[in-house]
């Protein structure tokens, strides 16, 4: 029964945030990656990559899904499949410039309130956890919701390539939310305790979106080389849920071998 009420709840807030906020989803996407050339239009039985993440996106149901392209080549795919798509310049620096500058050119007026970022290489993504960043907007004083799973296997510990979330969780108490105090590519924090594997999903309120990106990088995001410090410089306070597991991300021929044996199943 705890069970059941509690996905009630979860489904009533996140009907009412969405009347409230009507978000849309962006997934950007450029097809210059060093380590898998031509990502987004990678083959995975039949269809391009970014079409399977446009599929999980859409099956979220929280509202508009649309991809920003930095070149025709995505747009054409998408747009083949019967999804949305907007070109932005090939240059922008980031995905994050990116969902904003295709924000700007669809939607000029405002009408989108909450904008999420979902990346363009994550063709398995559960869209279960799309809601649930979007979630985290409920909070009065939210600006971003994130993601973040327990760290499991002992090597990525201390991977630099596995960023740690540092987040006012008390794990003791079981709660599966807290404000995020920091971000590293170190073992941190010290002392016994879990360690939280930072996703890179995020939902913003579309001021703070804004702001964000209006903002020159960081002193400590320069040196971690982590976007979302920024954020946390310019004081915007992000909100982390902790979810079960953490989504292939697709960066290598090896990755997307495992994408595509896990969407044949």
């Amino acid at each position: 029964m705890i069970t059941i009420s509690f996905q009630m709840d979860r489904l009533r807030i996140t009907i009412l945030l969405r009347k409230l906020m009507n978000p849309i989803i962006l997934i950007p996407a450029r097809m210059a990656s060093t380590r898998l050339p031509n990502k987004p239009l990678a083959d995975i039985h039949g269809k391009p990559m970014i079409v399977h993440v446009m599929e999980r996106a859409q099956e979220a149901r929280l509202g508009r899904v649309v991809v920003a392209c930095a070149e025709p080549e995505i747009k054409t795919a998408v747009e083949k499949a019967g999804g949305e798509a907007v070109l932005t310049d090939p240059m922008l620096p980031s995905g994050s410039d990116r969902i904003l500058a295709a924000l700007k050119t669809i939607d000029a007026t405002g009408q989108h309130k909450a904008v999420i970022n979902v990346q363009g290489d994550l063709p398995t993504l559960d869209p279960t956890l799309i809601k649930v960043a979007f979630d985290l907007l409920s909070g009065p004083t939210t600006d971003i919701g994130t993601l973040a799973a327990l760290i499991v296997k002992e090597a990525e510990k201390t991977n630099p390539n596995v960023v740690k979330a540092i987040a006012e969780i008390d794990f003791g108490k079981n709660q599966k939310t807290g404000r995020a105090l920091y971000f590293s590519r170190t073992t941190t924090p010290w002392g016994e305790g879990p360690l939280l594997h930072h996703i890179g999903l995020y939902a913003y309120k579309r001021p703070a979106l804004e702001k964000f990106v209006a903002a020159p990088p960081s002193v400590l995001e320069k040196r971690e080389k982590l976007e979302q410090l920024r954020a946390l410089a310019l004081g915007l306070r992000i909100d982390v849920a902790l979810v079960d597991t953490v989504p292939l991300g697709v960066d290598t021929p090896d990755d997307l071998e495992a994408a595509r044996r896990a969407l044949q199943r």
